[in-house]
């Protein structure tokens, strides 16, 4: 059997973030149909409904996974219930660990809206993503004592919520991206009592993505993005991340500043995320059970042969 350090960094991180047939099926329906009203189709839906936030608010934002690295209790630590963990700066480390993410200042927001289009204000958004260097805190290898790019805000009165971090990097076989997860309350998020209603990614638009990894210290973005596409991104693929695709204005002087405006369904229920398989990118080996599936197919894509039978790690 393959030891986890000969396995492929792009396989593995697409073996992850599969959810397999039945999560494919239910956001493929959503994202054709969006893609069914592209162009003109679009124009002529925000003409009948007022707006272009109106437009957006008739569809959910897609469910997305949480991928390996949530530090939400799922797979792993949970900073979700750690003092210090409400916070807008979220370069920094917190708590009893110390270190902070270098790399090109960001701002990001969301705007938090319902099906009907109205802001939805006393919600709870935890934000998480990689560092400069593609690794997340508290999982990779050389930031395992970090918990930095890590964070929860409440919704104001418009709905929305900003974070003040760094560019993420973009690494092997992924979009660059920002994951989150909306709950009802800061009670619900910070307590760990959940549920969560949205579990989704925030997509970072390619032509301000090449000025910030043109500096010092985004090097090996630079290589990363050259190989892959959002059409062709595991997670965006579907359409381009339609509905998740960030406005970013600023500069590499200046830093960034992106805005996404999402529509959830304030009753909505979802999982957390999950174990990944053995090895990966600078993570620990899962400490949880494995399901045994002996007519697993194509559905379980993140699946590992032995004995006749495919195991897997929900996720």
């Amino acid at each position: 059997m393959q030891e986890p350090g000969d396995r492929d960094n792009e396989a593995y991180v697409r073996e992850v973030h599969d959810k397999g047939l039945r999560f494919d099926l239910g956001t493929m329906s959503r994202r054709r149909m969006l893609a069914g009203v592209g162009g003109a189709g679009a124009l002529a839906l925000i003409a009948l409904t007022g707006t272009a936030a109106d437009a957006a608010a008739l569809e959910e934002v897609e469910s997305e996974t949480a991928g390996p690295f949530p530090a939400d209790g799922s797979n792993g630590p949970d900073v979700r219930t750690e003092s210090g963990i409400v916070r807008r700066d979220i370069r920094s480390s917190f708590g009893d660990l110390s270190g902070t993410a270098g790399g090109v200042p960001l701002d990001f927001s969301l705007v938090v809206l319902d099906l009907e289009g109205a802001p939805i204000a006393g919600a709870a958004v935890y934000a998480w993503h990689c560092d400069r260097e593609g690794r997340y805190s508290l999982y990779s290898t050389g930031v395992t004592d970090q918990n930095y790019l890590r964070g929860i805000q409440v919704t104001d009165a418009s709905g929305s919520v900003t974070f003040t971090s760094i560019f993420p990097a973009c690494y092997s076989g992924r979009w660059p991206h920002i994951h989150f997860e909306v709950y009802s309350s800061l009670a619900n998020a910070t307590t760990g009592a959940g549920p969560i209603v949205k579990t989704s990614q925030i997509a970072i638009p390619e032509d301000v993505a090449r000025q910030v990894y043109a500096t010092a210290g985004y090097e090996q973005s630079v290589t990363n993005l050259s190989r892959v596409t959002l059409a062709g991104d595991m997670v965006f693929g579907d359409d381009s991340a339609a509905r998740e695709l960030a406005t970013v204005t600023g500069s590499v002087a200046d830093g960034y500043a992106a805005t996404l405006t999402i529509a959830v369904d304030p009753s909505g229920e979802e999982s957390g995320g999950g174990t990944p398989p053995p090895g990966g990118p600078g993570g620990p080996r899962p400490s949880g059970t494995p399901t045994a599936s002996p007519t697993a197919t194509a559905t379980t894509a993140a699946g590992v042969e032995e004995s006749g039978r495919h195991w897997w790690w929900p996720f």
